[in-house]
């Protein structure tokens, strides 16, 4: 099973809560995202709020949700690992990233692996990290693994992410949480044995 757990690809969903294109935060994402794919196979699928924000921003139940948007949150409910992150906004998370996850179903979450990271103007804006992101998933009963990943708008050049102090904690935060969602895919059963609710 262990076996079966480290070949298939996992399921992973990356959400931006950036409200602008081009985005700094969508390009930490992508960089998480290229590391864990160089450790382990992955079917990424990446949802952006720019591109469904304005179709939920209104909606206050999620009966409520057209079906594009609760199909993005079944994404999120059954991925194997969820990367999410936001520019740091008035001290947190942007408003509609809050929002989205007000949808997610409460017990959906329970023991997932999220890896959380932000992006900020300065260094200052660190701990959104821990004073926001972990009680927020904390709250779902989710496994936010052990390190985040936080990136200054120094860290960038044209929005491309070019500090290696940021590509060297992208690299231990990927290596020390993959066990984590590895054994929680083990736990769960192999990969192929709910790949259709993916």
């Amino acid at each position: 099973m262990v076996e079966i757990a480290a070949q298939q690809p996992l399921r992973v969903v990356a959400v931006s809560g950036s409200l602008h294109i081009p985005s700094k935060t969508s390009a930490l994402l992508d960089a998480i995202l290229d590391r864990v794919a160089r450790e382990q196979p992955i079917d990424a699928h990446i949802i952006e709020l720019t591109a469904i924000g304005p179709e939920f921003a209104g909606a206050l139940t999620r009966e409520q949700l057209p079906p594009s948007v609760e199909r993005e949150l079944v994404r999120i409910e059954n991925a194997d690992l969820l990367i999410v992150a936001s520019p740091v906004y008035r001290g947190s998370f942007t408003g509609l990233f809050k929002h989205l996850f007000d949808f997610v179903g409460q017990y959906s979450l329970v023991d997932k692996p999220v890896l959380v990271a932000a992006t900020g103007g300065g260094d200052r804006h660190a701990l959104i990290l821990e004073h926001q992101f972990r009680p927020l998933f904390g709250f779902f009963q989710a496994l936010t693994l052990p390190i985040g990943v936080y990136a200054s708008n120094s860290d960038f050049t044209d929005y491309a992410l070019t500090s290696p102090a940021v590509q060297e904690r992208i690299d231990l935060a990927v290596q020390r949480g993959l066990p984590f969602v590895r054994n929680r895919v083990r736990d769960a059963g192999s990969v192929s044995d709910y790949v259709g609710a993916w």
